[in-house]
Order: C-alpha cells, then structure tokens, then sequence
C-alpha cells in the first residue's frame, strides 16, 4: 500500500495494492498489523456504512472527549468528496481542511485522526460509505461545525445539498471553544 501525506499532519490518504484479473479484483481493506504502523497504534473497535444519494452532504461532524474518534473511511460504491477539518488548537493548521475524492474505482481510503471535523458529499446515486472508528459513538459527546462556514471556505462542488436537519446548524468555527 501507498501512503500519501497531506499538508495537514497526521491526515493521511491510503492507496491499497489493488489486484485485477479478469474474475474482478482483491485488496486488504484492513490488515491490523500494517494499519496499526502506518495510523500510529490506531485500533478500531465499531464499523459504520451509510447509503446515499446523490448530493447529500454529511457533516461536519465529530466526537468529543472522551469519546473522540480517528476514522478510516472509504467508498465500497460510487463517490463523494471527503473532508476533514483539523480543529486541533495548538495546530498550525488549525481551521483549515484537506479533500479527497474517494470513489468505488479507486479504493482511496482516509485517515481522520482523532481531533478533526468530518464530513462527506455524496457524487452518485447509491453511493455507499464504510468507516471504521477507533472509539464508539455516545449521543452526548457529539458535536459539529456548520458545513457552508464562510471561514473554512469547502468548496463542496454542490450548491444546494441533501442535508439533515441536525446538519443544517451547527457552530461556526470563530463560535467554537475546540476541546482538541
């Protein structure tokens, strides 16, 4: 597998070795011995999938302490673009956000560290969305940044996206006291 740095330390992208033939393909989508050297001991202990359609938009979200959450996300069908916003305090990159286009074809996975902001706009219909998360959700350490803050400035690539109501507010990043 191939590791790519981002600008934003700690983020990273994972190209698996994908093998091709003509019955299909395989790939390791985890290996707990590589994924814990390259995710710094990372374990993961609860897996989650969504399917969506095209332009629903799903974040930003995160997990507070103690409950904080690193996720390895990745597409099993379709696309979407992939956020992550690093709300880490003493960060030099603290607000800022990197992007990867995660899709079915290319099996890019990321790695959203503990301490970040996290959120995803789907490219296709049915797309589905598999994360692993090294901590469990808890409703009461659950937390967000608004998606369209001017602050952050994500370009989504979709004016007018699918959104829940709970991700329709949220606080923007200059209102946020970062627990990270």
């Amino acid at each position: 597998m191939e590791i790519i740095k981002t600008f934003i330390q700690d983020l990273v992208i994972i190209k698996p070795d994908v093998f091709f033939d003509e019955r299909g393909y395989f790939f390791e989508s985890y290996n707990f011995e590589k994924f814990t050297k390259v995710l710094g001991g990372a374990v993961f202990v609860q897996d989650n999938e969504s399917k969506s359609q095209k332009n629903v938009l799903r974040g930003l979200h995160f997990q507070r302490p103690p409950y904080t959450q690193g996720k390895l996300v990745r597409v099993i069908k379709g696309a979407v673009l992939d956020v992550a916003v690093d709300l880490r305090k003493n960060s030099p990159t603290y607000g800022k956000y990197e992007i990867a286009e995660l899709t079915e074809e290319n099996k890019l996975m990321y790695w959203v560290p503990p301490g970040f902001a996290h959120g995803f706009v789907t490219l296709e219909d049915d797309t589905i969305f598999t994360y692993k998360c090294t901590n469990v959700y808890n409703k009461a350490s659950e937390g967000s940044i608004i998606w369209n803050d001017p602050d952050i400035g994500i370009d989504w690539g979709v004016k007018n996206p699918v959104l829940s109501e709970k991700d329709k507010t949220g606080p923007f990043l200059k209102d946020f006291d970062s627990p990270f």
